[in-house]
């Protein structure tokens, strides 16, 4: 008998089934893959000896997030943060650098320096409350208004045909349009305007982190707490039905809400199955993964020391660019989110050589393999990074859903993240992770505060459930034991 059971292992899945552990309770996951880590998986998949993040590699809420701070994730792997947090390169050589310094990140953009530290610094300063608010269900009463309020201004600048009027010169809205861009929608709008505003400042307030020896660090860390505290985990073991799981007081999802609602319809009320059948999901991502003989030759000299670069050019080539995938249509340039992880890893390739991650957006359901596309746009601005390449892995995004259910159409995010749907998430409720079948949770990206490998999601659905279903304390102690 158990407590618990958690489906699926993700960072979400697995900081739920910690929590509940830790509370005293007897939890099992149960993960279909033969492996467990969801959206932070670490493999050879070009040559021997070359590590490569499946899917995550660059973290911006390693160090932000709430539970994992609570976790001690820090003391637990090695964190390491690049000089540069992201970079964005242009023509002719210029690029927006991203430092944790804001000051320094606003002496690199000249006349617009100013305009960028009066954006970004008033929220930097207060990073912990902006994370409060942004990490939490959004139908709620704010514990920081003022901080609410100054990051609701700047996301209705930022989100509007307002978002140039600050800036003179290309190079920082381009900066912030490749932050924006991690929401893989159409801009400017809202959600890629908060997305733009919530990420840059956790880059200027704490960083973001690349896990030393690959993503698989972070989950491993969550797993090996669950067992020290009597959980455990079953791999290989795909669940089709709620019936075919062992007798429990709680059962908790990170599957999409479109799996959750298939595997655990006879539970749920007509009712809210239909409100799962409005989520919606969102445009795709196709991944390429390269084994390098050598450093991706930036011609602006800053972007070698970037741990993430932004690759699609001005904020309206970008622009363009997601309108295009918005609109269900290919881009021949499309928006290529870029990571060199042995920047500050060489432990990722043999000696000398190196790994790079990237991430096109593409429609939904794209079958197209865009490793021409990737290299053609990196190639814009590191002339001869074709001749680095020693070999590549590629994954359309309908092979990124075949990977995992939960990226329904090659969507990462597991849900379109649009203003609408991070307010409902899945469902419009202050606590939308517990749904109306009595002990049924929903603890993934589907919920709030949506996509990330922040632990937050699987948090939250723990904590609840611990309210509603055993009426124990929520405030369980995750720090660090011997």
């Amino acid at each position: 008998m158990v407590d618990a059971v958690v489906v699926g292992a993700g960072p979400n899945g697995l900081a739920a089934a910690v929590t509940l552990a830790r509370a005293g309770l007897a939890v099992t996951v149960y993960e279909r893959n033969d492996t467990i880590g969801g959206g932070a998986r670490t493999k050879e998949l070009t040559e021997p000896g070359f590590l490569h993040d499946v899917c995550s590699a660059v973290h911006p809420m390693a160090l932000q997030s709430e539970f994992f701070r609570r976790f001690g994730m820090e003391d637990r792997i090695e964190l390491r943060l690049p000089e540069v947090q992201f970079g964005h390169p242009l023509d002719a050589g210029r690029a927006g650098l991203a430092y944790r310094d804001i000051d320094r990140t606003a002496d690199g953009l000249g006349i617009d320096g100013r305009a960028y530290r009066d954006l970004m610094g008033p929220l930097a300063r207060h990073a912990d409350e902006v994370s409060d608010f942004a990490t939490d269900a959004l139908l709620h009463v704010p514990r920081h208004p003022v901080t609410v309020l100054r990051f609701g201004l700047r996301a209705l600048e930022q989100g509007t045909a307002l978002w140039n009027r600050r800036f003179q010169d290309i190079v920082a809205p381009a900066m912030i349009t490749g932050v924006a861009s991690h929401s893989i929608q159409r801009m400017p709008s809202l959600a890629t305007a908060a997305a733009a505003l919530s990420l840059g400042v956790y880059a200027h307030a704490r960083g973001w982190p690349v896990p030393i020896g690959g993503s698989q660090a972070i989950v491993d860390a969550l797993a090996a707490d669950l067992v020290a505290h009597g959980g455990t985990i079953e791999v290989d073991t795909e669940v089709q039905r709620i019936e075919d799981l062992p007798d429990a007081r709680a059962v908790l999802f990170d599957t999409s809400a479109q799996g959750m609602r298939r595997i655990a319809g006879s539970r749920l009320p007509s009712s809210y199955q239909r409100a799962l059948r409005r989520f919606r999901f969102g445009n795709a991502a196709a991944k390429v993964d390269f084994a390098l003989s050598d450093p991706v030759p930036w011609t602006n000299p800053g972007l070698r020391k970037a741990g993430t670069v932004h690759i699609g050019g001005t904020r309206a080539e970008i622009a363009a660019a997601e309108r295009a995938v918005s609109q269900g249509r290919r881009h021949d340039h499309p928006y290529v989110l870029g990571s060199e992880p042995t920047v500050v890893d060489p432990s990722r390739a043999p000696e000398g050589k190196h790994v790079f991650w990237a991430y096109a957006h593409v429609p939904a359901g794209s079958q197209h393999d865009e490793t021409e596309a990737i290299i053609r746009q990196i190639e814009r601005f590191a002339p001869g990074f074709r001749d680095t390449i020693i070999a590549s892995s590629s994954r359309t995004a309908v092979e990124m859903e075949q990977y995992n259910p939960n990226y329904v159409g090659g969507d990462i995010a597991a849900g379109a993240a649009t203003f609408g749907q991070l307010v409902r998430r899945p469902t419009l409720s202050p606590d939308p992770w517990r749904t109306p079948a009595d002990g049924v949770y929903l603890c993934s990206e589907s919920a709030a505060p949506g996509p990330g490998v922040h632990g937050m999601a699987g948090w939250h659905a723990a904590r609840s459930a611990l309210r509603h279903t055993f009426h124990l304390s929520e405030d369980v102690d995750l720090s660090p034991r011997p």
